[in-house]
């Protein structure tokens, strides 16, 4: 049975990458083959590069703003920046040809019995432009495909659909099959406005085990460190970073991040292009083997601490979806390791796992029952 999943672009994102190659894997190895719809949103206009510069220009060289004149790289130079990233999605991940507006005609040739939509923020409006899409609005309503969506997650507990959106994809959640959510407040947006209701299960990155992860290092031979603080910060502060360093010393550990020293989407494009470059996924997933201990902002950072059973804390990220860490977090008893503060203890350098990886164990369990009763049911 062909299957097409439908999620967010495979861009420089670890834990996007990894969710979907965590669900290709559990789906080949029960025998479906996964393909991963490759949705390519268009570059942005040329046009709108060089008035970006222009407005970038002004406001150096006139009103004297400490900021790079160019925002964005080069096509080169994001292939360079990326290269690491796109060598493990082609290495490890099944994509449809490349299309956008073509999404019905170019899916056809691949004779989806069913579709997923899902994991990550798939749901929320900033994250997707063509937000109807992920609700299978290219789909004919009395298709016999099966139209599910495993793990969707909107990311906060806010309504941010307009309401001409609420109306639309209402409509199309009505007709899945079979739909369940990422976070326990998920349950409640899709009663209140999409008027169905839904299931929490597992991020897919969970339906693998440890040793799958560590198989992929292995593949690629990653050598083990000692003493590592691994920090994945995806939003940079001066209270983050300030955290950081105070793990950093009370810890005695060596620091490595698992993010590049500097990023054009806050700062502009400036020169030393390694600065930018993206380390391999295995590296990365690495930095969660070897760690003694983890600061993270990221959803996935968490959740791969969690998996690879190391202490951590986490800074909740508003601006990506805060909803998301309080609802992973309460699942395994783990809410005080979130940091509101400025400062942590000394026995956060301890976590028994015990409990936590019974939890995991069971929800393991029931997420792919589900998905595979969504997948098999008549």
């Amino acid at each position: 049975m062909n299957i097409g999943i439908l999620t967010q672009p495979l861009k420089n994102n670890y834990g996007g990458i990894l969710q979907n190659y965590a669900l290709q894997t559990v789906l080949k190895r029960e025998g479906f083959e996964p393909y991963t719809i490759n949705l390519h949103y268009p570059p942005t206009p040329k046009i709108m590069l060089w008035t970006s510069i222009l407005k970038r220009g002004i406001l150096k060289y006139i009103l004297h703003k400490n900021i790079a004149l160019r925002a964005l790289p080069t096509k080169k130079e994001a292939s360079i920046i990326s290269h690491n990233i796109d060598r493990f999605v082609s290495e490890n991940i099944i994509l449809t040809e490349k299309f956008h507006k073509e999404i019905l005609n170019i899916t056809k040739q691949y004779a989806f019995s069913a579709y997923i939509v899902g994991s990550d923020q798939v749901w929320r409006p900033q994250y997707s432009p063509c937000l109807t899409h992920y609700f299978l609005d290219f789909l004919d309503k009395n298709t016999d495909v099966k139209k599910i969506a495993y793990a969707a997650s909107f990311g906060v507990d806010n309504w941010e659909f307009t309401p001409k959106q609420t109306i639309k994809c209402s409509a199309l959640a009505k007709q899945f099959n079979f739909l369940s959510v990422r976070e326990a407040s998920a349950i409640e947006l899709c009663k209140k406005y999409l008027d169905v209701d839904a299931l929490q299960v597992l991020d897919p990155t969970l339906l693998l085990k440890k040793e799958d992860y560590l198989n992929l290092t292995k593949q690629d031979n990653i050598p083990e460190r000692d003493n590592l603080l691994f920090s994945y910060i995806l939003d940079k502060s001066d209270k983050k970073i300030s955290l950081i360093h105070k793990a950093v010393k009370k810890y005695n550990l060596h620091l490595i991040s698992g993010m590049p020293s500097r990023s054009y989407k806050t700062k502009g494009f400036k020169e030393n292009l390694s600065d930018y470059i993206f380390m391999p996924v295995t590296e990365w997933i690495a930095g969660f083997r070897d760690a003694k201990f983890v600061v993270t902002d990221s959803f996935h950072g968490t959740l791969f601490s969690i998996l690879f059973n190391k202490p951590f804390i986490v800074v909740a990220n508003k601006a990506r979806g805060a909803t998301r860490f309080a609802s992973l977090l309460k699942m395994f008893d783990l809410e005080e390791r979130l940091i509101t503060g400025s400062d942590f203890d000394n026995n956060l350098l301890y976590l028994d796992y015990s409990e936590v990886n019974k939890i995991i164990e069971k929800e393991r369990d029931k997420s792919m029952a589900y998905l595979l009763n969504a997948i098999n049911a008549s």
